[in-house]
């Protein structure tokens, strides 16, 4: 039996790379901006600092975009349609660190349901859904800040290469370029 090790790879979530911003300008060429004013304004009242590329990407080059996800890109603090968990709180850290599979958890519903209102709702933009109940969430908050992570109804999971799910890099422009490429998401469990 082998032993897999999760290494995080360092993100810099401070500063966009040029590479980066050249993938995002690719993959959204006919995007419009937010502009760095309303950027602001957003983090301002919302008490937080996006994490880069995303910040730059919504400030320069789009703000919401057709794909990914498959149905497109929301625009930034706004929540897809059908979406059932009103009270959202951005300072609040992203409570999870690994994969949770919340289908299979032994506890009551009573004693989820906080767990549950804190992934949807703490510490991540929704960035948009694949339908069925899948939702594509950016961390801002917390340890994996600049992380995206895949929400679903039975469970969540960080996307990247070191979680084990996919080939790709992880990140705002990770996530982005594996979807432009038109791999599947979870290429590495083929």
């Amino acid at each position: 039996m082998s032993e897999r090790v999760i290494a995080f790879c360092f993100m810099d979530t401070d500063r966009a790379t040029l590479d980066d911003l050249a993938i995002l300008r690719i993959a959204f060429e006919d995007g419009t901006p937010l502009g760095w004013e309303a950027v602001h304004a957003f983090e301002k009242q919302q008490g937080i600092v996006l994490p880069e590329p995303y910040r730059t990407c919504v400030a320069e080059i789009t703000d919401g975009a057709a794909g990914p996800p498959d149905y497109g890109m929301v625009k930034l603090g706004n929540l897809p349609e059908r979406w059932a968990w009103p009270e959202r709180d951005l300072t609040k850290p992203f409570p999870l660190s690994e994969a949770w599979i919340w289908e299979d958890d032994k506890r009551s519903y009573e004693e989820l349901r906080p767990l549950l209102e804190a992934v949807y709702n703490h510490g991540s933009l929704v960035l948009g859904t694949d339908g069925c109940a899948m939702y594509w969430h950016l961390i801002v908050t917390g340890p994996h800040r600049g992380h995206v992570w895949q929400v679903v109804d039975v469970g969540a999971q960080p996307f990247g290469a070191e979680f084990g799910y996919t080939t790709a890099r992880s990140g705002f422009a990770g996530w982005v370029q594996h979807w432009v490429e038109r791999k599947d998401w979870f290429d590495a469990c083929q």
